[in-house]
């Protein structure tokens, strides 16, 4: 009901607000954004009338703002009877596990009309139809929802999806996007054009790496010269025809690269009776999985074309794959979008009803092969992959001003609840059919892309060594042995070589991509944190769901608020067992640092110069979990009780264990030690 009413007041303000910024040319055109924007508003704006307009329209948003609130408040004590619409008939959605679908158009062709008289852009209100013992995949099903509706009530080309946490930060970013999605030689075979995520409202040092910057300004930016980039979930243009799961146009230039064998001179081998069979099977498939039918010639009469349909899929193939709405289905034929005019409005809402219905998806490949792919809390993983695997390549789109912003969790433990569930994301399609390890092997997924994925799925595993490495030092410092043994100086200039190596890859990525150093330090932090807590969780809530059924649920992201000033988030503590790990590791380094400094106090100045090293390693730890160790302290730089005592309690026990096991020394030596060796001494 919130939300429905909130509409229902954007839509009106946005009768002022669209003409105002046309007129103005008004950048960013979200208003709480632009209006909070502390620079001159006023250069590059030429006409007389902007200022008194400004400030009446900052007044017309400051009572939409007032609006809004009461709505909030109101709906905090929520009427026993339920809540009621304006004609007095119940909210059809009062139960929000139990109710039918609804669907209201706000603006658009039925008088959506600005204060110049100009046309709006439509706005729907959607809620899919929701009912107990029904799975509704949460976004992904959300999504796949909205795919039919807007297919159904408009049938548009291309789809734009920005999460509710994301505002527009330039107006032309449809535009942007239809630079590449229109373009004659790539159109066809892009499937979507991803644009990179940036943030508002994060600290100045960015404490916790919310701003991905290594993610999005490297490891994207090189995607974009093998197949694309992967899909993120927010700030992403699509084409629908492969959401629809049809493959691209190719050419044979196309698909030459994914099946051509060289040898190793070079030069092409002689095309084999089975390339050539493979390359024609590839082709024939390609030909015929795309639409070849246009909205009108159904229109007219699907009967004249049911030759041509038949040769295509059957009606119960149709069905099948796309569900039980002819409206719907025939819609999936047209590339360019559209409805034809004769169209009556009333029989599409009907239609638009139907296909939200919860049982819409059953015994279909919804979520299987088309739309938002189901399996994984990151749904947009698995998406972006299966239009991969098809042969669609995607485009990352980076214009001088970001095209869309933002919020991002600047607290530590909301931070490291969000890096689980993209942890154990990757771990569940690890454990899945959709692995890129095994699947679709001589498709046409390219192999480096592969590789991409490869990486994407199993960094979590990246966590057990990494807890490895983080204790090793200080189980050095603790039993006065070293990590390595020692090695000869030609071995020590391989790993001098494998070191310079990493070294110079590191700085050619920062100068090709103009990433700072700051950005690149705080990444390798974050790396260590994430690895030590996130991650290891991930790893074990991953297991525990493949093999024995358990499923995890997740928290969704919580929002900065910063009604108490400024980054006040980031000093608020909130308690997670995530903070369990990385305390403990941060615990045993500084016992193994004390341990280590006073066995060297009592062995006299030789034990000195070993001892540096060891400590070198320890501090390293301790700097890559030093954003943590502030984080844990907060404002007060007072760490909580319970994540003391539990740290301590688990690095005390750790280190009791080694010292008794002490693995590097052998079974005869603690016998020898403990005067237990009898004869045999």
């Amino acid at each position: 009901m919130l939300t429905f009413e909130s509409l229902s007041e954007t839509a009106e303000f946005a009768r002022k607000w669209v003409p105002f910024c046309k007129k103005h040319n008004i950048e960013p055109r979200a208003p709480e954004f632009y209006f909070q924007q502390k620079i001159d508003y006023l250069k590059d704006k030429i006409q007389p009338s902007f200022v008194k307009e400004r400030r009446a329209m900052k007044r017309e948003y400051e009572e939409f703002k007032i609006r809004i609130n009461a709505l909030v408040a109101k709906a905090q004590k929520v009427p026993e009877e339920g809540w009621t619409m304006a004609d007095g008939t119940a909210w059809p959605g009062n139960n929000p596990r139990d109710h039918p679908g609804m669907i209201q158009v706000f603006l658009g062709h039925s008088g959506g009309l600005d204060t110049d008289g100009n046309e709006l852009p439509r706005l729907v209100y959607v809620s899919r139809e929701k009912r107990p013992g029904f799975q509704h995949h949460k976004k992904a099903g959300a999504m796949n929802a909205l795919i039919r509706v807007s297919a159904v009530l408009t049938n548009g080309a291309y789809l734009l999806n920005v999460d509710c946490d994301h505002y527009f930060n330039s107006s032309k970013a449809l535009r942007e996007a239809m630079c590449f999605m229109m373009d004659p030689a790539l159109g066809r075979k892009t499937c979507y054009v991803q644009f990179p995520q940036r943030f508002d409202g994060i600290d100045l040092h960015d404490r916790y790496a919310n701003r991905n910057i290594v993610f999005f300004d490297i490891n994207m930016k090189g995607l974009d010269g093998i197949q694309g980039p992967m899909y993120v979930g927010t700030g992403c243009c699509f084409n629908r025809q492969a959401l629809y799961g049809y493959d691209p146009v190719l050419t044979e230039a196309d698909l030459e690269p994914n099946i051509v064998v060289k040898s190793c001179c070079g030069g092409r081998k002689k095309k084999s009776k089975s390339y050539m069979d493979n390359k024609n099977r590839m082709m024939k498939r390609t030909e015929s999985s795309a639409p070849i039918f246009n909205m009108e010639d159904i229109e007219e009469g699907i009967e004249g074309y049911e030759d041509e349909r038949s040769m295509l899929m059957s009606q119960k193939r149709l069905e099948k794959r796309f569900g039980q709405s002819p409206i719907f289905t025939a819609s999936t034929f047209m590339t360019q979008g559209g409805i034809p005019p004769s169209t009556n409005p009333a029989s599409l809402l009907k239609e638009a009803i139907h296909v939200i219905s919860c049982g819409y998806e059953d015994k279909t490949e919804w979520g299987k092969e088309i739309g938002w792919i189901y399996g994984s809390v990151t749904e947009d993983i698995l998406t972006g992959f299966k239009m991969h695997a098809r042969g669609w390549i995607s485009i990352y789109c980076m214009p001088p001003r970001p095209c869309f912003k933002g919020s991002a969790p600047i607290n530590l433990s909301d931070r490291l609840n969000q890096v689980l569930r993209w942890a154990l994301g990757s771990v569940e399609i690890l454990f899945s059919r959709h692995c890129p390890i095994w699947y679709n092997y001589g498709g046409r997924l390219k192999l480096l892309e592969r590789v991409a994925y490869i990486n994407t799925i199993v960094y979590p595993l990246t966590s057990l060594p990494l807890i490895a490495y983080c204790v090793l030092p200080a189980i050095c410092l603790l039993t006065n042995k070293f990590i390595i043994p020692e090695i000869s100086n030609y071995a020590g200039m391989f790993f001098i070589l494998m070191f310079a190596s990493i070294f110079a890859t590191g700085i050619l990525e920062l100068r090709w991509s103009g990433v700072g150093i700051e950005d690149w330090w705080r990444n390798e932090q974050f790396w260590v944190i994430g690895g030590t807590s996130a991650h290891l969780f991930a790893v074990f809530q991953g297991l525990l769901k493949v093999l024995a059924g358990i499923d995890t649920n997740f928290t969704v992201t919580s929002k900065a608020n910063d009604e108490d000033g400024d980054f006040a988030e980031l000093y608020v503590f909130k308690w997670t067992s995530l903070l369990i790990p990385p305390t403990t590791v941060l615990v045993i380094n500084l016992v193994g640092m004390v341990a280590g400094i006073s066995y060297a106090i009592n062995s006299g100045y030789q034990s000195w110069g070993p001892l540096f090293g060891k400590l070198f390693f320890s501090i390293w730890v301790i700097l890559h979990l030093y954003p943590f160790l502030k984080g844990l302290m907060g404002k007060q730089n007072r760490t909580p009780t319970i994540v003391i005592v539990w740290s301590i309690l688990l690095a005390s026990i750790f280190s009791l264990l080694w010292v008794k096991i002490d693995p590097f020394i052998s079974d005869t030596q603690k016998a020898v030690a403990m005067g237990q060796c009898g004869v045999n001494c």
